[in-house]
């Protein structure tokens, strides 16, 4: 399902005007964005929490070159359902 697919059932469920509806949905990724951006966990009841990850450095090789290289320790998104979520989803 797309974002555009998302809004149109979103407008078509509630009544509110299609273009309103993207915009809202645009903006609830922007803050959710911006907020793992700053190391702030985005926790939604009953539905599952975006959480930022740490990845600790690793050593990798290059096989084409044979090298190494490190990979620094690094932040990366997630999510992580609520268990709700996971029963809903497993049930269907």
């Amino acid at each position: 399902m797309t974002k555009a697919e998302i809004a149109n059932e979103i407008a078509k469920t509630t009544g509110i005007d299609k273009a309103a509806v993207v915009t809202v949905v645009e903006q609830f990724m922007t803050v959710v964005k911006d907020s793992l951006a700053h190391g702030e966990n985005v926790y939604l009841r009953g539905f599952g929490s975006f959480i930022v990850k740490t990845r600790a450095e690793k050593t990798a090789r290059n096989i084409s070159k044979n090298t190494t290289i490190i990979i620094p320790t690094h932040n990366i998104p997630a999510f992580k359902p609520a268990n709700t979520f996971k029963e809903e989803v497993a049930s269907k």
